[in-house]
């Protein structure tokens, strides 16, 4: 396996530009992906049935790293297609009674926002909409606004461990204590935050969704689910699928009839299994799994810090507004910041990646995603094409 070095990107030997500021939006690939993909391609194109047999079972190891990763049992991860997937499982799969509230927060991004808006109607729940705001301010502040919200009753908080507008990293530990505290549950979506910022289940988390394609870096479509063993009683498999049973591939396999349609369902988040996973997509993910743990998340989390501390001052220099909080409780790996008022967003988006920085524009905001591969030296590269576009733009 190659071996990974944080501010080395020889392993993405085709990645264009000065600077790849994006792990926000969509990672590119490393070498050793597309060699897992280019591996598992060849199995399937050598024999077909062959090459599933062969790379199924390895999705297990798959399983378990994901479990490592944020501190689960590999029985409580149920393989999806992305974090929406997982959001919708949930969403249509808690035992509602009607009227239950679900707290959502404003600023949010719509993954974790529609599909409970879908079972807000299909099931007469009341959606409750609480402010970001003081949690900007303040952990104390937040927790203190979401402690009013659970005192007037709540079925299930959903909330994003990384907020994809301002990279506000939510306290999720204080607030899984808290809305337990009041009966509650919380829905975590945890893509923005997942290979690069720590996250475990054990702060008390009930379930948790995720893609792969971002900071995890490996292909779009492979993703997970998680449920808390103590939530699978009350789970119900309603978007249940063949592989949704126990035993489901029995059939399949003897010498005498098996077939049946009255088994009943594995419990909890593999119920959500529904059908074939994506064998090609998953395997890659394991091989981008297996280069972040030989570099640890704490250790990335940090060399991205250092290297947005830099980026963050120079911006700021430039007449930029950061919008990243001074809490460094609740930093994450994202820098957003507003461009002087006298530029348009798209313009400076579209000059700064002509010249090879690639960034994104969330709402209304300029931001930068940097990941392990990224070196903090290539910082004033990254400022001087700022430097070069707003000379351009303002001629």
């Amino acid at each position: 396996m190659a071996r990974a070095q944080l501010g080395d990107r020889s392993l993405f030997p085709d990645l264009e530009g000065v600077a790849y500021l994006a792990h926000a939006a969509i990672s590119p690939m490393s070498l050793p992906v597309c060699e897992r993909i280019a591996e598992v391609t060849r199995d399937y194109a050598r024999g077909g049935m062959s090459g599933f047999l062969r790379w199924a079972p390895r999705l297990q190891q798959v399983r378990k790293d994901l479990a490592g990763l944020i501190g689960a049992n590999p029985s409580e991860l149920a393989f999806v297609a992305n974090t929406t997937q997982g959001v919708i499982d949930v969403a249509f799969g808690i035992a509602w009674r009607k009227g239950d509230r679900v707290v959502l927060f404003d600023g949010e991004f719509p993954a974790n926002v529609t599909p409970w808006q879908q079972a807000a109607d299909h099931f007469g729940l009341e959606l409750r909409w609480s402010s970001l705001t003081p949690f900007h301010r303040s952990i104390d502040e937040g927790l203190a606004e979401l402690q009013r919200v659970l005192e007037r009753g709540v079925r299930i908080v959903a909330v994003s461990a990384v907020q994809y507008k301002t990279g506000l990293r939510m306290p999720l530990a204080e607030m899984a204590g808290l809305c337990h505290e009041y009966d509650a549950e919380i829905f975590v979506d945890a893509i923005q935050a997942l290979g690069a910022t720590s996250l475990d289940v054990s702060w008390n988390i009930d379930y948790l969704s995720s893609g792969s394609h971002k900071h995890l870096m490996g292909p779009e479509g492979a993703g997970f689910l998680y449920v808390a063993d103590r939530c699978a009683s009350s789970f119900e498999p309603r978007l249940a699928g063949w592989l949704s049973h126990e035993d489901p591939v029995a059939f399949l396999r003897g010498d005498e009839p098996r077939l049946r349609y009255d088994s009943p369902f594995r419990r909890g988040a593999q119920s959500m299994e529904i059908g074939t996973s994506n064998v090609i997509g998953l395997a890659a993910l394991g091989a981008s799994l297996e280069l972040l743990s030989q570099l640890t998340v704490p250790a990335i989390h940090a060399h991205v810090e250092a290297y947005l501390d830099r980026l963050e001052t120079g911006l700021v220099e430039r007449g930029f507004r950061s919008h990243r909080t001074g809490a460094p409780a609740l930093r994450s790996t994202l820098l957003s910041v507003s461009v002087p008022e006298d530029l348009r967003l798209s313009k400076l988006a579209g000059t700064l990646r002509d010249r090879g920085v690639i960034c994104n524009t969330p709402d209304g905001l300029l931001r930068f995603a940097p990941h392990w591969p990224n070196a903090v030296d290539e910082v004033p590269d990254v400022l001087d094409a700022v430097d070069q576009a707003l000379a351009e733009l303002r001629r």
